[in-house]
């Protein structure tokens, strides 16, 4: 592997630095509630796309400025410059705080208070941010093609989910104009705002006379992928769902499967990837940050950045949405600025030479998350399958245990095939009775069936439950959707030490391709209660005699 010499990074290393900057942040905060969605999007994709090439060549003639503002534009302005790339750095700092603190506990590690998790990714992430730029080339080299090719291979394996009239609902219901294509071209190139501070590091770039078209490539990649999940989030949600969805990328792979049940969390990696890049764009921050100070004659933010940018994470204003608060100032604030000091030094005529300058990139915990939160696997319940019904003080629960013993291999004589039957007024008050009486934490990552009894998907009352499970992140998309009148009695089946939530399965899929019997997804239920408020066909389950028949809608 070669790398740069000379405490410089290679076009390839800055390459690969841009896509773990931008292109997680991207997947997760554009395409959310009024962000870039559908063909407007698309659209205003393809045009921001094109400005941005036109920019970069701008952008390269602007470089001299950067060496040293204050010897540029003076004490006072120069200051003043350092201080409105200062405030961007803090307020995008917190921006990606805010979003890990959402993400996390519900996705990743659960239970983990929100200000811990801002405080580990600030240490983390603020720790060496004085050292070389080359040693930041180098943790590009190394991870930005694999987080690349991962959310590749991810998109890949979301085909298999996709369906061709969740698409034509697109297509049917959006409407293209002109100004929504405009509205979403403006936010792409907010979002890619931060490439304004690249001039930074061009000294720190080997044959920086023809890194344009690195930055390009670089550009060009973001800006196609991101509309590639633009098509695939509403052929895989549907239109309807997409519109209500915050961070709609995050779900994206809770319903993609293998046959025979190989690596079915990929939401689990896909979340990895997803986290890594925040955290390389959040280190980038705290780099620059370091840099801005120097340059600007502004002292050193060693510490005092990081502490700044924690305490901030903390404050929580009544009544503001973090999201909406910092797409204003980007639209309003940080662009409109900086095309102004851009083109007051691009417009003074000076050609300095850049003499120290440092660059981006940046840093990572290599946390080995998947949403386990720290608890040993023998110290956990794993429901195969989830029985709900209509209680007299609210709902039920079972939950269907598999046989672990034979499960794992075990040679013991007896069965630990179970159903655990809670009932309460409410879902939350459920989860506390469990917590209150179960020694073991619950694990719903391995769910496989849901099962209904018939009288509530002939009520009304079946939204609450949809919407309870559409929180609930460990709850995979793909799991099969029943509905019975013997929901107790199947509950508690067995056959041959095989619960019911492994044998539904099996009897569903273990055919040849012309033979697989075709169910009914949890990920087909939203999309048709998100559609018109409605059910889709639930295949029954019949018990006779102990044996259990299943008959398709």
């Amino acid at each position: 592997m070669k790398f740069a010499e000379n405490n410089r990074i290679s076009h390839r290393q800055l390459y690969r630095q841009m896509i773990l900057t931008f292109l997680a942040p991207f997947l997760i905060c554009l395409p959310g509630k009024n962000g870039i969605q559908g063909m407007t999007g698309i659209a205003g994709v393809l045009a921001a796309v094109i400005l941005l090439v036109i920019y970069v060549f701008v952008l390269l003639r602007v470089t001299s400025g950067y060496s040293d503002m204050v010897r540029f534009f003076g004490r006072f302005w120069g200051r003043i410059a350092g201080l409105f790339f200062l405030a961007y750095i803090i307020l995008t700092a917190v921006y990606i705080l805010k979003i890990l603190e959402q993400i996390v506990p519900r996705w990743l590690i659960l239970g983990v208070p929100a200000g811990w998790i801002s405080f580990l990714v600030v240490v983390i992430c603020s720790v060496g941010t004085e050292r070389g730029i080359q040693r930041r080339g180098r943790m590009a080299e190394v991870s930005g093609g694999l987080l690349l090719v991962g959310i590749l291979l991810m998109m890949v394996l979301c085909l298999g989910q996709t369906r061709v009239d969740y698409l034509q609902e697109m297509f049917e219901t959006e409407r293209v104009s002109g100004s929504g294509v405009i509205q979403s071209s403006y936010l792409f190139l907010c979002g890619f705002s931060g490439i304004g501070l690249l001039p930074f590091i061009m000294r720190d770039v080997e044959k920086r006379g023809s890194a344009g078209k690195t930055i390009i490539a670089s550009v060009l990649t973001v800006g196609g992928i991101f509309a590639g999940v633009l098509i695939l989030l509403p052929a895989v949600f549907g239109w309807r769902r997409l519109l209500t969805e915050t961070y709609p990328i995050l779900p994206l792979l809770a319903g993609a499967d293998l046959p025979g049940n190989v690596l079915a969390r990929f939401d689990v990696l896909w979340m990895g990837f997803l986290l890594y890049g925040l955290l390389f764009a959040m280190g980038s921050l705290f780099y620059y940050g370091y840099q801005i100070t120097e340059k600007c004659h502004l002292g050193t933010a060693k510490y005092w950045l990081a502490i700044l940018i924690f305490g901030l994470s903390l404050v929580e204003v009544p009544g503001m949405d973090v999201v909406i608060f910092y797409r204003n100032y980007l639209r309003s604030i940080f662009v409109p600025g900086l095309l102004l000091i851009q083109m007051a030094i691009l417009f003074h005529g000076q050609k300095k030479k850049i003499r120290k300058t440092t660059t981006v990139v940046l840093m990572i915990c290599a946390l080995t998350l998947s949403g386990c939160a720290g608890i040993e696997p023998e110290k956990r319940m794993y429901p195969l399958a989830l029985g709900v019904e209509q209680s007299e003080n609210g709902w039920k629960f079972i939950y269907g245990l598999p046989e672990l013993p034979s499960a794992e291999g075990q040679e013991k004589e007896e069965t630990g095939n179970s159903a655990l039957a809670i009932t309460g007024v409410d879902f939350e008050t459920i989860e506390k009775i469990y917590d209150r009486s179960q020694e073991k934490y619950l694990d719903m990552g391995h769910l496989q069936v849901l099962i209904l009894k018939n009288d509530l998907t002939q009520s009304d009352r079946w939204s609450e439950l949809l919407s309870y499970l559409e929180k609930e992140p460990l709850i995979g998309e793909n799991v099969y959707v029943f509905r019975t009148e013997n929901l107790t009695e199947l509950m508690d089946w067995n056959k041959e030490g095989t619960s019911i939530g492994e044998y539904l399965p099996g009897l569903l899929e273990n055919r040849i391709l012309d033979q697989e019997k075709n169910g009914t997804t949890l990920r087909q239920v939203y999309h048709q209660w998100y559609e018109n408020g409605t059910l889709p066909g639930i295949p029954e389950i019949i018990l006779q005699n102990g044996e259990i028949q299943v008959y398709l809608e």
